[in-house]
């Protein structure tokens, strides 16, 4: 399952997701991951939560790349539940043109292995229209 959270940059997607990130530690018997473009966040998100910089992987450039680095990661924990990506847009050259193949890719990895992904993208409603009706937002 991929859930989304969408807005503009500085209408609080980060702090939510932190937010969902840390409560989600009382209702998961698993694991939570949260990917991040940089170690800004650490201090924020509870000790139990395993967050990864994208910028100490700066040799992942791009969606294919990006989709087998999750891969990689879930191979070293089958006990994931939830994995938060903040600000998807900023990461391996994900663009708002293949967001759409990117969280289907998300939603395949969901089905197969479990775990439910949670994406933040600062894009508006009206840019993200093709992609929205497929995936829950929670903002």
């Amino acid at each position: 399952m991929v859930k989304l959270v969408i807005g503009h940059k500085g209408t609080g997607k980060t702090k939510k997701m932190i937010d969902m990130a840390n409560s989600s530690l009382d209702h998961v018997n698993g694991s939570v991951v949260f990917i991040n473009k940089n170690h800004r966040l650490m201090y924020d998100l509870k000790y139990r939560i395993r967050v990864i910089c994208m910028e100490d992987f700066e040799q992942i450039t791009n969606v294919d790349e990006y989709i087998g680095f999750i891969l990689g990661i879930i191979s070293q924990d089958h006990d994931i539940e939830k994995i938060f990506i903040d600000s998807i847009l900023k990461h391996a050259d994900v663009r708002i043109s293949n967001l759409d193949e990117f969280f289907e890719r998300l939603s395949q990895i969901s089905d197969t292995f479990g775990p439910e992904f949670i994406v933040s993208v600062s894009a508006d409603k009206d840019e993200l229209e093709g992609v929205l009706g497929k995936y829950e937002v929670l903002n």
